[in-house]
């Protein structure tokens, strides 16, 4: 009896502490991403393009079979969750959806490739779009789109998006609800 219970305990007691390992929390957490300094347009709205890792599930319901980003969400700055963004546009071509969203702070909880869930946070300029770049794809060598402009990088050195420039984006503190 004894026997028995040591086999049936033993290989319990040894996946026990790994258990602990596996987390859904925001991994890692990326400096401020916002607007390229030198980019404003008169008369557009703000908005808000996050290119995420390409989603792991086969679309094959979709004509004609393409790639899709995976899915994110907007998170208001203490962590309220705004929006789960469907990250489609819905073109034959695919890619990312525009998100419209009045200017301010909000974090980006998505999948970047290599890396698995990540928290970006992001400043929303009035009448610009700022762009996120989870997906691995955006070149190295790209250069910032203005002198004052510093690229955001991952730990592998892909550039995510450019430095926000809190004083040049009209934010708020924590912006209403957009559905």
């Amino acid at each position: 009896m004894r026997t028995l219970s040591l086999f049936v305990w033993t290989p319990l007691l040894a996946v026990l502490p790994l258990a602990g390992c596996a987390s859904n929390g925001p991994g890692l957490v990326l400096s401020p991403v916002g607007p390229p300094v030198s980019h404003s347009t008169a008369g557009s709205a703000s908005a808000l393009v996050v290119f995420s890792a390409y989603d792991q599930g086969a679309h094959f319901n979709d004509l004609p079979y393409r790639r899709v980003h995976s899915d994110y969400r907007i998170l208001t700055t203490d962590g309220k969750l705004m929006q789960t963004v469907h990250n489609d546009n819905g073109r034959s071509a695919g890619g990312p959806k525009e998100v419209l969203l009045p200017a301010g702070r909000y974090q980006i909880v998505g999948r970047a490739n290599g890396y698995g869930m990540v928290t970006v946070p992001v400043i929303i300029g009035t009448n610009q779009t700022t762009t996120v770049h989870l997906e691995g794809g955006y070149p190295r060598g790209s250069t910032a789109p203005s002198d004052q402009a510093n690229p955001v990088r991952l730990p592998d050195g892909e550039i995510v998006g450019w430095r926000a420039d809190a004083r040049r984006a009209g934010q708020t503190a924590s912006p209403a609800p957009v559905h």
